[in-house]
C-alpha cells in the first residue's frame, strides 16, 4: 500500500536526518545563493588598504545579493590560520579575500603547511597592492641606479630590511639582478625598521607603499621605485621598477577572492561576475586608489595566471639558493 506523500516525506526526514528537498533548494544554486550572511575572511588587520577595499566591496555586494556581507579579520601567521579555518569550514557562505602569497610564497618560506595551497581556488582578482623600496636620505641616492652604484663600491656594507612576502623577494631580486651584496637586518616588527631607515641606521627598506610615503614626503627617506606595472596615483613622480631600468623587479601584488576546492561552480561564477562588475565601476577605482592600491578587474583564469606568474618569480629566486629568512 502506498503511503501518502506527506507521510513518506516525514519518514525520509527521520531516516536521513535531513528535511525533504524544498522547492527553493530545487532551484539552481545561483538563484538561491546566498541564503544568509556572507563572510569575507581577510588575513590582514583592520585599516589596511585591502581591509578598506574589502569593506567597500562587501557593501556593494550586499546590495546585489540582498544579504549582509561582512569582513572578518583573521590576521597573523602569514595568513595560515585564516586559510586553515576557511578550508576546514567548507562553508558556501564564506569567501577568502587574500594576497597571493598564501599560495605562492608560503610553500617556500614554511617547510610544512597545515593546509594544501591547491585547495584554495582563485575566483576573481580585486586589487593590486603597491610595494616600493626607499633609501635613507643619508645615502644621498636619488635613483635606484645611484643606490646600486654605491652598493657596488661597498660589497656587504649596506643593510636592508623588508616585510615578509613579496617585498622580501623584491630585495632578493634586486641583489641578484644588479649583482650587489647587502646584509639583511631582521625585525620582529617593521616599525623600528622604518625608524632606523629615517635615522640613517638602515640604508634600504622595502614594504607596502603607504608605509613609505610619509617619510618620502618628509625628506627623511627617498622612494626609489614601485614594483607594480603602473605608477601609483599617490606617488605619480616615482618610477616603476621597469622605468628605473630594472624590469625584473616588477612584482604584481595581486589580491583577490578564493573559494575552496569543490565549491559549486554556480556560486563561484556568480561571485566572479558580480565582483568584476563592481571593480570595473569608477567609484570603486577611486576608493581603492585613495588608499594606495590599484583596482584589478579580471576573470578566474586571469587571476590564476597572475598567481602563477608570481609563483614562478619567487620560485626562481628560491631555487637560485637566495632563500628568504624563516
Amino acid at each position: 500500500m502506498k503511503l501518502p506523500i506527506a507521510i513518506a516525506a516525514l519518514l525520509a526526514t527521520l531516516v536521513s536526518g535531513h528535511p525533504a528537498t524544498s522547492p527553493a533548494f530545487a532551484q539552481p544554486v545561483a538563484q538561491t545563493w546566498p541564503q544568509s550572511t556572507v563572510r569575507l575572511i581577510l588575513p590582514l588587520p583592520p585599516g589596511t588598504a585591502a581591509d578598506i577595499a574589502a569593506r567597500f566591496l562587501a557593501e556593494r555586494l550586499s546590495q546585489r545579493w540582498g544579504q549582509p556581507v561582512i569582513v572578518e579579520n583573521r590576521q597573523g601567521g602569514d595568513a595560515i590560520p585564516a586559510a586553515v579555518s576557511f578550508l576546514a569550514a567548507r562553508d558556501p557562505h564564506q569567501l577568502l579575500f587574500s594576497f597571493a602569497g598564501i599560495v605562492t610564497t608560503n610553500p617556500l618560506t614554511h617547510s610544512q603547511l597545515p593546509y594544501a595551497p591547491q585547495d584554495l581556488v582563485p575566483i576573481v582578482p580585486v586589487l593590486e597592492n603597491y610595494f616600493g623600496a626607499s633609501a635613507s636620505a643619508a645615502m644621498q641616492a636619488d635613483t635606484l641606479s645611484d643606490l646600486i652604484n654605491i652598493a657596488g663600491r661597498q660589497p656587504g656594507a649596506l643593510n636592508w630590511a623588508a616585510t615578509p612576502g613579496l617585498p622580501h623577494y623584491v630585495m632578493l631580486a634586486l641583489q641578484r639582478t644588479a649583482g650587489i651584496q647587502m646584509v639583511q637586518v631582521p625585525y620582529r616588527e617593521f616599525g623600528p625598521a622604518i625608524q632606523d631607515l629615517t635615522q640613517g641606521r638602515l640604508q634600504l627598506a622595502a614594504t607596502s607603499l603607504p608605509l613609505l610615503l610619509p617619510h618620502h614626503a618628509s625628506g627623511r627617506a627617498k622612494l626609489l621605485f614601485v614594483t607594480a606595472r603602473e605608477r601609483s596615483p599617490l606617488a605619480p613622480h616615482v618610477p616603476t621598477a621597469a622605468e628605473a631600468g630594472y624590469p625584473d623587479l616588477t612584482f604584481e601584488g595581486v589580491v583577490g577572492i578564493y573559494g575552496w576546492r569543490g565549491m559549486p561552480a554556480e556560486i563561484t561564477d556568480r561571485v566572479s561576475k558580480d565582483v568584476q562588475a563592481i571593480t570595473a565601476d569608477p567609484s570603486f577605482r577611486a576608493r581603492v586608489e585613495a588608499v594606495g592600491s590599484m583596482p584589478r578587474t579580471g576573470s578566474a583564469a586571469e587571476f590564476a595566471a597572475a598567481i602563477e606568474q608570481q609563483r614562478a618569480q619567487v620560485s626562481a629566486l628560491h631555487e637560485a639558493n637566495v632563500k628568504p629568512a624563516q
